[in-house]
C-alpha cells in the first residue's frame, strides 16, 4: 500500500510525463493520473491526520474467532468498500477492466444479470463531481 509520499511522487513523475507527452491525448491522460495520484495523496493524509476522530461502527471489526471465509469476506467487502471509495479517480481503462471482471465472476447464465446489476450499483454511487458514467449494460 502507499504512503502520502509515494502517492505525492507518482503525482509528480505524471506531471513530469505529461511535460514531454507524445500529442495531447497522452498528456491529458497524464494529467489525470497526475490528478488521482495527488487526490489519494490527498487523502492518504487525511486519514493519517484524523485517523483518531474518525467515526467507528460498532462490531465492523472481524472478531477473532470468524472462520477464515468469515474473515476473507471481510477483507473482500472491505476492498471492495476503498475500490467504490476511490472509482471516480481511476482511469476510465483500469474501470473498463474492473467492471468487466466483475461481471464475468461467477454463474456464466447470470453473468448479463450481475453486470446490469453492478452497472445500477455504480450509476447509484458514482462521484457527483463526474460528468458520466463508465459502465455499460452490454
Amino acid at each position: 500500500m502507499f504512503n502520502t509520499k509515494q502517492y505525492r511522487d507518482k503525482a509528480a513523475e505524471y506531471s513530469e510525463r505529461a511535460k514531454v507527452a507524445n500529442g495531447p491525448d497522452e498528456a491529458q491522460e497524464f494529467e489525470q493520473l497526475e490528478k488521482s495520484f495527488t487526490t489519494l495523496a490527498e487523502n492518504e493524509q487525511w486519514l493519517s491526520d484524523n485517523h483518531q476522530k474518525t467515526v467507528r461502527t460498532p462490531g465492523v471489526d472481524v472478531p477473532a474467532g470468524d472462520t477464515l471465509a468469515e474473515q476473507e469476506e471481510h477483507v473482500l467487502r472491505c476492498l471492495g468498500a476503498a475500490l467504490i471509495m476511490q472509482w471516480s479517480t481511476l482511469p476510465r481503462k483500469l474501470q473498463r477492466e474492473l467492471f468487466d471482471t466483475a461481471g464475468s465472476v461467477g454463474d456464466l447464465v447470470q453473468t448479463q444479470e450481475l453486470r446490469s446489476r453492478i452497472a445500477r450499483f455504480l450509476h447509484k454511487h458514482k462521484d457527483e463531481n463526474t460528468d458520466d458514467s463508465v459502465v455499460a449494460t452490454n
